[in-house]
């Protein structure tokens, strides 16, 4: 698919992020976008953006709902028949994602279920409710965005990171297998996944705001608490720490993940659709995802051990998760 105009695509997890910046340049380029997020308010916002570049008679669309619930998507995909008046797509971006559910050994299993039931269950349900669609069209391609966790399990040595890796790994894995199954029973359906690294997102704030239910920009008395755990946990002195102390720490951290990334989620958003265009079934995102799969392949036995982050820490500056 060497050009995206006149096309349709779907993004899951559009209303923020690589979802809004991958609409953004869809539509400049004169592609159909529907769209669906968890905030209709984030989505507006998204769609505000397009309509600003779009090409005459461009249709922009969204939907609200959880890439979990297949039910939803299911409805999603109803809506987009619907509302793009079209029986096919030709894009498929699996995009929705959060993370959380560290630990788990000690860790809160609602939340684990949560970031693995949206991470591997909305490409799943994305993926089931959009074939059809796909099946339909003369060309299609599905893209899946895993992450450098889909190849490395691991934020640091101190840092629990098991859901969100876990359902990265799916996604790799299915992706993976799905070119095979695609080539057997769909050839004129493509497929690839994505391997971002640290990019310039909201998905620290946005995934704080999922796994309690509180949309506010203020982290409440249960978000509070969890932050002060996992700070006790890494050696913090609990009695010393304040909640105002712990509200100003999170608030930085959601910033600075966002500010201070080495790459933006416009910029990840064109290297992603120009591995698309190229048919790469494998796109890694950012010089840290370079260079985090050079280490890995060298020395996997040593992947997860405290001099590995080091050197990684030392080549590429990641910082996150300590």
């Amino acid at each position: 698919m060497k050009e995206f105009t006149g096309r349709f695509a779907v993004i899951t997890g559009g209303g923020t992020g690589m979802g809004r910046e991958l609409a953004r340049q869809l539509v400049a380029e004169g592609c159909n976008v529907a769209m669906c997020d968890v905030s209709a308010a984030n989505m507006a916002v998204t769609k505000s953006l397009c309509e600003q570049g779009a090409p005459q008679g461009t249709k922009i669309t969204t939907f609200v709902a959880d890439v979990s619930d297949e039910a939803q998507m299911l409805a999603f995909r109803d809506a987009v028949a619907r509302d793009q008046d079209t029986d096919r797509i030709h894009l498929l971006f699996n995009n929705a994602g959060i993370g959380g559910g560290g630990g788990f050994v000690n860790g809160d299993r609602d939340g684990w279920e949560r970031t693995f039931n949206i991470c591997w269950g909305g490409v799943y349900n994305g993926c089931r409710a959009f074939l059809p669609m796909l099946m339909a069209a003369d060309e299609g391609h599905i893209v899946n965005t895993s992450s450098v966790n889909g190849f490395w399990a691991s934020l640091g040595p101190h840092t629990s990171h098991t859901a969100y890796a876990a359902a990265k790994f799916a996604v790799k894995g299915f992706t993976e297998a799905l070119i095979t199954d695609l080539r057997i029973n769909a050839p004129h359906i493509k497929c690839s996944v994505v391997m971002p690294g640290h990019i310039g997102t909201e998905i620290v704030a946005n995934s704080r705001k999922v796994l309690t239910g509180d949309e506010s920009d203020t982290l409440g008395p249960g978000a509070i608490a969890a932050a002060r755990a996992r700070m006790v946990a890494m050696g913090a002195d609990s009695a010393a720490i304040t909640d105002e102390q712990i509200q100003a720490f999170m608030a930085a951290a959601e910033r600075r993940f966002h500010d201070d990334a080495p790459m933006t989620a416009a910029q990840a958003a064109t290297v992603i659709l120009d591995g698309v265009k190229a048919e790469r079934w494998r796109i890694l995102v950012g010089d840290d995802a370079h260079a985090l799969d050079t280490m890995v392949r060298a020395d996997p036995e040593q992947a997860y051990e405290p001099s590995f982050f080091q050197t990684l820490a030392t080549q590429t500056g990641w910082r996150v998760g300590g």
